[in-house]
């Protein structure tokens, strides 16, 4: 192949930056800006509570037995939908290599397909705004919350349970209608999905943007406001809204990028990790009754059905499984400031249901009552220390659900705290890092480095919602 000059001032012309210099401080101008073009922060509530008045909810538990499509498989047990798509409900048998709890065994979520958890954002007065929107989740315990854009498994967008049309969605399966700002596969709970993903995206709008009623335009700054209110936000939109945290080139941190990488890798090789299926009637320690699945102890979770209807989802009604959790969760990070600059105690944690052995999650991640029968040697590190802190070390506290399409009230406490060397050494046990919020940003360009209750925590550093 002869190469010309001509080709060569062709290949020129295609280069482009590889880094988009201009983002950090597009993001930053509008976590700053709380009184955007579109809907007004301090008329939120009653715009939120008028799209609750236009249209129906209602959430009942039912008996397994009234599931509309749903059934438990004779020959595992397994509780499927007749269509095969959705999720089902199976078994998992998890043996670990170190920790007070080395084997059990519980019901799992089994949902292959990636699914799109998608934010739009335009330009309005030279400042970048978010389009949310009010959404009805059956398992939210207020059921209608601020989601992302677009949240929708591929069943949905691709209609196999033959409702409407997912709004907005050719904004994210279509290149040539948007810009992409953000995009990343990452996982969802580990304790509750067997290895779960959805695509993170924020693209910016070609062109126009029709608003239906059920969106709003709102700012970074504005939803940061709405993030210190418990169960507004909910957790597909604080998990999209991480991923817009921008790193600072050149901050200084205790470990370089490298000496972190090596840390976590080494963190991954060392856990021994297994998660086998198993059928879930043959699961040792819990029991099915007509419309509960429990744990013998009372502890952990239950499975659950409801009956739902819905007046602004692609489909009105329809039943389900739902996991239930037993209690309120903890999460937080600690922090602290080294040389000035903040850093996060994060902990590489093992869940069963991960891709990979570990990911990176808060200090903290606990429902407390689960622990309750232990001894304090056994009691998790650090959980004593988030309750039992001091309130004026508290940097940020808010109830927020989890996701509210497959598990039922399932709330946890999420807070930073300001921490000392005795709380937090900086020198942390095994399995403890101190990492910088710009290093967390880099590590959420990459799929299933960072789990979805860190990711909850850092949408409050992207949104300006807390400030370290």
């Amino acid at each position: 192949m002869t190469v010309t000059t001509t080709t060569v001032d062709a290949a020129r012309t295609m280069l482009r930056p590889r880094e988009d210099t201009r983002l950090p401080e597009r993001m930053a101008r509008s976590a700053l800006t709380t009184d955007g073009a579109g809907l007004r922060t301090e008329d939120f509530t009653d715009w939120l509570e008028a799209r609750r008045r236009a249209h129906a909810f209602r959430v009942g538990r039912i008996p397994f037995s009234d599931l509309e499509g749903w059934s438990f498989l004779e020959s595992t047990g397994n509780l499927v939908h007749r269509s095969g798509r959705f999720f089902s409900v199976e078994g998992l048998h998890v043996t670990v290599g170190d920790g007070p709890i080395r084997e059990w065994q519980q019901p799992i979520i089994k949902q292959p397909e990636v699914g799109i958890l998608g934010i739009l954002v335009k330009e309005f007065d030279g400042v970048l705004h978010f389009l949310m929107q009010a959404k009805m989740e059956p398992g939210n315990p207020n059921l209608l919350q601020l989601s992302p854009t677009v949240q929708a498994t591929r069943s949905n967008y691709t209609k196999a349970h033959k409702g409407a049309d997912v709004k907005y969605i050719d904004h994210f399966t279509q290149p040539g209608r948007r810009r992409i700002l953000a995009d990343s596969l990452q996982s969802e709970h580990g304790s509750w999905f067997l290895r779960k993903s959805n695509r993170n995206m924020i693209v910016e709008a070609l062109g126009e943007v029709p608003l239906d009623d059920d969106f709003c335009w709102l700012t970074l700054g504005q939803i940061g406001e709405l993030l210190r209110r418990d169960n507004v936000v909910n957790m597909d939109a604080r998990t999209v809204l991480s991923c817009a945290l921008a790193p600072e080139p050149g901050t200084d941190a205790l470990h370089s990028d490298t000496e972190l990488l090596s840390w976590f890798t080494a963190e991954r090789a060392r856990h021994d990790v297994s998660a086998e299926r198993v059928p879930l009637r043959d699961i040792r320690g819990w029991k099915r009754g007509h419309g509960t699945i429990d744990h013998e102890a009372g502890r952990y979770f239950s499975v659950v059905a409801v009956a739902v209807e819905a007046g602004n989802r692609e489909v009105a009604r329809w039943t389900q499984p739902l996991f239930e959790p037993h209690g309120l969760g903890v999460t937080a990070f600690l922090t602290r400031r080294f040389g000035g600059v903040p850093h996060l105690l994060a902990h590489a944690r093992v869940e069963g249901g991960f891709a990979d052995t570990v990911e990176l999650g808060p200090t903290v991640q606990y429902t407390p009552e689960n622990y309750a029968h232990l001894t304090a040697a056994h009691r998790p590190p650090f959980l004593d220390a988030v309750l039992d802190a001091d309130p004026s070390r508290i940097r940020y506290e808010a109830v927020h659900s989890e996701e509210g399409g497959r598990f039922l009230n399932a709330e946890s406490r999420y807070l930073f705290l300001e921490s000392d060397e005795q709380e937090a050494p900086l020198d942390p046990p095994p399995g403890y890092v101190w990492v910088t919020p710009e290093q967390f940003a880099r590590l959420l360009r990459h799929n299933h480095y960072v789990n979805v209750q860190a990711r909850t925590l850092l949408s409050c550093l992207t949104s300006q919602a807390v400030r370290l």
